[in-house]
């Protein structure tokens, strides 16, 4: 049996004093949520802090309201099942929804919040193992190591994200707020990843995600498909999320966003660029799709093979930029 390594768990009163603790403290503390990912991995000796900050019981993470431009605001601690059953995120961003619902177990989810996973670590076959596991064959440069053993020529790590939401926050151009000990900043959602396993996101450790906020729809249509080995459960072996907006026939606005098949959530701007102005037709779903898959490159570090998930991401986009364009299913 895993256990726990020893830690001290804090508990701040504030964003602002949760801020102050993660700076203080440096590496040796980290900023824990539901933990649903993090408590594994401190117990398989990925992750060794000796400070875990919660930031559950924080008011300023929590509440999904309206925002003054018609948009839908949400509080990066929420839970994913308050956010998969929220009757405006469903009415109003469905593919979230569906995103949230599919993540792991639903005990997972009642505990488990969209902000973490959002930041999911980046995950591999060499890395999501116990401490005696990675010893054995010589750890990895993610953690311990000095090579990657999926490409040991290389010097970068290419652990794959492995975050359901992610994609879809993407594709309906959320913003992310984050404070930190510089204050607080607003970006776009995609600008919080890096094409990097072992450092995947673009914030610095002292900040913490709040919230989300994605726009008004106004029209567009947006769809999340997952692919993983068990149906109940899993890790995404890709995600595949789109979004188009249609007016007489003709696409006015289009994003493509492939997850499980880089270290960070691959936006296919070719594919948009190719949709934009088209009139819809199977066949330009089918050309876009083409070119959104270009992008993707899986590697050997997941679950099944890794020249099969390359053929699905391309059957993926094209079932999804079928659904959002309102076309029938393929034949």
């Amino acid at each position: 049996m895993l256990r726990l390594p020893k830690f001290t768990y804090l508990r701040p009163r504030s964003v602002d004093e949760t801020v102050e603790m993660l700076a203080t403290r440096g590496p040796a503390a980290m900023p824990m949520a539901g933990g649903t990912d993090l408590l594994p991995k401190m117990k398989r000796g990925q992750f060794e802090p000796s400070y875990l900050v919660g930031l559950l019981h924080l008011a300023e993470l929590h509440g999904i309201s309206d925002t003054p431009k018609g948009g839908l605001r949400i509080g990066a601690g929420q839970s994913l099942t308050s956010v998969a059953e929220h009757p405006e995120v469903r009415r109003r961003v469905p593919a979230l929804a569906t995103a949230a619902q599919l993540v792991a177990t639903s005990q997972i989810r009642a505990v488990g919040t969209i902000g973490g996973n959002a930041l999911i670590d980046t995950r591999c076959n060499y890395i999501d193992q116990s401490y005696h596991w990675r010893k054995s064959v010589g750890f990895c440069l993610k953690k311990d190591g000095h090579i990657c053993p999926v490409a040991p020529g290389g010097h970068r790590c290419w652990a794959i994200s492995s975050s359901d939401t992610a994609p879809v926050l993407i594709a309906l151009g959320a913003k992310a707020t984050l404070v930190g000990t510089n204050g607080q900043r607003t970006i776009e959602f995609e600008d919080l990843y890096r094409d990097d396993g072992a450092a995947p996101h673009a914030k610095s450790p002292d900040e913490i995600l709040v919230s989300i906020e994605i726009p008004a729809v106004d029209g567009m249509r947006c769809t999340y498909l997952k692919l993983r080995r068990r149906g109940s459960f899993d890790f995404p072996i890709l995600g595949v999320a789109a979004a188009l907006s249609v007016r007489d026939g003709f696409v006015e606005r289009a994003r493509v966003v492939l997850g499980g098949v880089a270290s960070l959530p691959i936006r296919a701007r070719a594919a948009e660029t190719l949709l934009v102005g088209k009139k819809v037709t199977p066949e330009l779903m089918d050309e876009a799709a083409q070119v959104a898959t270009n992008r993707a490159k899986p590697l050997d570090n997941a679950d099944l093979t890794h020249f099969w998930r390359k053929r699905m991401s391309r059957v993926y986009a094209r079932r999804a930029l079928r659904e959002v364009a309102g076309l029938a299913a393929e034949a």
